[in-house]
C-alpha cells in the first residue's frame, strides 16, 4: 500500500476529519484559538487538505489562500470553499508560487511531520510572511513516538508509520519524528521567534460519545503540540 496517499483516500479522510475527535474537536479548535482575531488578515493555509481550517478562517473574516500537494484534496477544498477560492496545488518541499512578504499569517496544520528536512520548507514559509507575521503550526507531539515505540531513541531523527481507518478505508501514514529541541532549533535557524508553545485540551463542546472511556475525568490527552512563531 502507498503511504501518505491522500489522492487515494482523500475523500474518506476529509469525511473523517470533519467530525472526529482529533481533528474536528481538538486540533482545529486549538489552531483557531491560537490564531485569535484574523479579520482582514491575509492567511496562507499551507497543506490545506480539503479546506476545513481555511473555511473556518474565512468565516472569521480572513482573506485565505490555500495549497496542498494532493490534487484530490485541492479539488475537495474547492468544493467546500467555492470554485473561485484561491486554492492550488503546490508542494511545501519546493519553492512556493507566492510573493515575498505576501501574508500576515501562515498556518501549517499537521503538515511538517511528514517532512524529513524542515530547512527549505521553513525558509519558504518565512519568505512569504511579512516581518512580524505569524506561523501557527501543529505537529505530532515528539513524546508520542517514544510512547508508541519505547525501544527507540527519542533524540534521533526517525521515520515511523501508523495505520488508520478513515470512514471505513484503510490508510497508512508515515511521519518523521524529531525531538522538541530539534524543532525549536529549526524555527530559530529559519528566522522565527517562538512566541508560544501549547498542549491544549480538547474542545469543551466535544460530543461525549467521541471520548474514549479512559478519558473520563480528564480534559486533555497527548497527541499534538502547537507553536506560534513570529517572523523576525
Amino acid at each position: 500500500m502507498t503511504v501518505n496517499d491522500y489522492d487515494g483516500f482523500g475523500a474518506a479522510y476529509s469525511a473523517e476529519n470533519d467530525v472526529n475527535l482529533l481533528n474536528a474537536h481538538y486540533e482545529r479548535p486549538a489552531m483557531l484559538d491560537l490564531l485569535q482575531h484574523v479579520g482582514g488578515r491575509r492567511v496562507l493555509d499551507a497543506g490545506c487538505g480539503s479546506g476545513p481550517l481555511a473555511a473556518a478562517l474565512r468565516d472569521r473574516g480572513a482573506v485565505v489562500t490555500g495549497f496542498d500537494s494532493s490534487p484530490v484534496m485541492v479539488d475537495l477544498a474547492r468544493e467546500r470553499l467555492g470554485e473561485d477560492a484561491d486554492v492550488q496545488v503546490a508542494d511545501l518541499s519546493a519553492p512556493l508560487p507566492f510573493p515575498d512578504g505576501g501574508f500576515d499569517d501562515v498556518t501549517a496544520s499537521l503538515v511538517l511531520h511528514y517532512l524529513r528536512d524542515w530547512t527549505a520548507p521553513l525558509a519558504e514559509l518565512r519568505r512569504v510572511l511579512r516581518p512580524g507575521g505569524r506561523l501557527v503550526l501543529s505537529v505530532n507531539h515528539p513524546s508520542l513516538y517514544k510512547m508508541l515505540h519505547p525501544e527507540t531513541d527519542y533524540f534521533a531523527l526517525a521515520q515511523w508509520s501508523d495505520e488508520y481507518d478513515f470512514a471505513g478505508q484503510h490508510a497508512v501514514l508515515t511521519y518523521w519524528h524529531r525531538p522538541l529541541h530539534a524543532m525549536t532549533d529549526a524555527f530559530s535557524a529559519a528566522g522565527f521567534q517562538l512566541a508560544r508553545i501549547s498542549e491544549p485540551p480538547w474542545s469543551p463542546d466535544t460530543p461525549a460519545e467521541l471520548l474514549p472511556p479512559q478519558f473520563e475525568g480528564r480534559t486533555s490527552f497527548l497527541s499534538f503540540v502547537f507553536f506560534v512563531l513570529v517572523a523576525t
